[in-house]
């Protein structure tokens, strides 16, 4: 498994928006990971977002900035990538929510783990972070990298 991928979910893109802690992670670890998201999330995080900053009465063209930034940091996997892994992929999160099943295919093409708040991927097979947790695998990550080197 790579120690330097990660697969982001959409609501790790909406956090990315909505607050600075996913953020700045992103930014900081910008450099060691290389952070993927499926097509699918990003169409996800275009479309929720600006429900989200209607309902919070929130100015929405800076969030939609913000988000078209992220994408010098954010990889999208487009299908190509990931379909291949998409039977495997459905077949893992069919007891969850099938509709995850970009992420986990893109995880599954990536041989990587997945950035995540949804409980659906939990004891699907499946390397998983939460944001509280997710500094554990960038100092993993830094240790691995300094070993090589």
């Amino acid at each position: 498994m790579s120690s330097r991928i990660l697969v982001l979910d959409a609501n790790i893109l909406i956090r990315a928006i909505l607050g600075n802690k996913v953020r700045d992670l992103l930014i900081t670890h910008r450099k060691a990971i290389d952070f993927f998201t499926p097509d699918s999330c990003w169409a996800d995080a275009e479309k929720y977002l600006p429900l989200l900053f209607e309902k919070r009465k929130i100015p929405l063209k800076p969030a939609l900035t913000l988000l078209s930034n992220l994408r010098s940091i954010i990889q999208i996997a487009d299908e190509e990538i990931y379909k291949m892994y998409s039977k495997e992929a459905q077949k893992r999160m069919e007891n969850r929510d099938i509709e995850d099943w970009p992420i986990a295919a893109t995880a599954l093409a990536l041989d990587c783990a997945i950035w995540t708040e949804d409980k659906d991927f939990f004891g699907s097979g499946f390397s998983t972070w939460t944001t509280d947790k997710v500094h554990i695998f960038f100092e993993k990550t830094k240790e691995t990298k300094s070993n090589i080197t």
